[in-house]
């Protein structure tokens, strides 16, 4: 199972720093992955990064904005976001990639990515 955490209420242009830990497993041996899903909308690609942490790929909305990096040490995963704005509001989720298509951008659908668990909310506030 995999926990998000960090999230919270900010202001537009502030930046927060969300954390995903894994219990009962190890992520160091998977690709890994951010989603979101704002209220009446569908779950959302954000970020990925593969399992050395050597290829990230981020959304176009977040480009430039949000960083992905891990630490397979530590089994864990984080997302630097920066300049955030109220269309970033979304309960955000981290998860591990079960497709069996080679990881690419054209793989990262939510149905691709598993273990999911709880998200964490992130509210800005314009």
């Amino acid at each position: 199972q995999l926990q998000a955490s960090g999230g919270g209420l900010v202001q537009a242009g502030d930046s927060l720093r969300l954390s995903c830990a894994a219990s009962g497993r190890t992520i160091s041996t998977s690709h890994m992955g951010w989603f979101r899903q704002a209220p009446g909308k569908e779950r959302e690609f954000v970020a990925s990064i593969s399992w050395i942490g050597r290829s990230t790929y981020y959304s176009d909305s977040v480009k430039g904005r949000f960083t992905i990096s891990r630490d397979n040490a530590q089994n864990m995963m984080y997302l630097q976001m920066n300049s955030l704005k109220p269309e970033d509001t979304a309960v955000y989720y981290c998860a591990a990639y079960v497709g069996t298509a080679l990881f690419s951008p054209n793989s990262f659908r939510p149905a691709d990515f598993g273990s999911w668990g709880q998200g964490t909310l992130v509210t800005v506030s314009s």
